[in-house]
Parts: structure tokens; C-alpha cells; sequence
């Protein structure tokens, strides 16, 4: 996404600071979420070794 610009999302074009804030704070979570899901498959991976 480029800076304050939403590209065919439904969203309006251009996002306020608070809303690139919002929007990047949900992004870096969901990426949390999706990292301690790989740390997890790895661990089962190799305990199944």
C-alpha cells in the first residue's frame, strides 16, 4: 500500500495518520500471529523426528 493511499480495497483513497496507524498495528499483529503459528509447526515438526 503506498503512503496514505488505500489501492481497491473499498476504502477511500487517501487514510489519515490515525488510520495508517490503525491499519498497520493490525497488520504487525496479524503477523505475530502468523510467526507463532510457524514457531509452532516447527516445534511439531521436530518433536515428530
Amino acid at each position: 500500500m503506498c503512503e496514505g493511499y488505500a489501492m481497491g480495497s473499498g476504502m477511500r483513497s487517501f487514510l489519515t495518520k490515525e488510520e495508517r496507524l490503525e491499519l498497520l498495528k493490525e497488520y504487525k499483529e496479524s503477523l505475530d500471529k502468523e510467526a507463532k503459528g510457524v514457531a509452532e509447526r516447527i516445534k511439531e515438526l521436530e518433536k515428530n523426528n
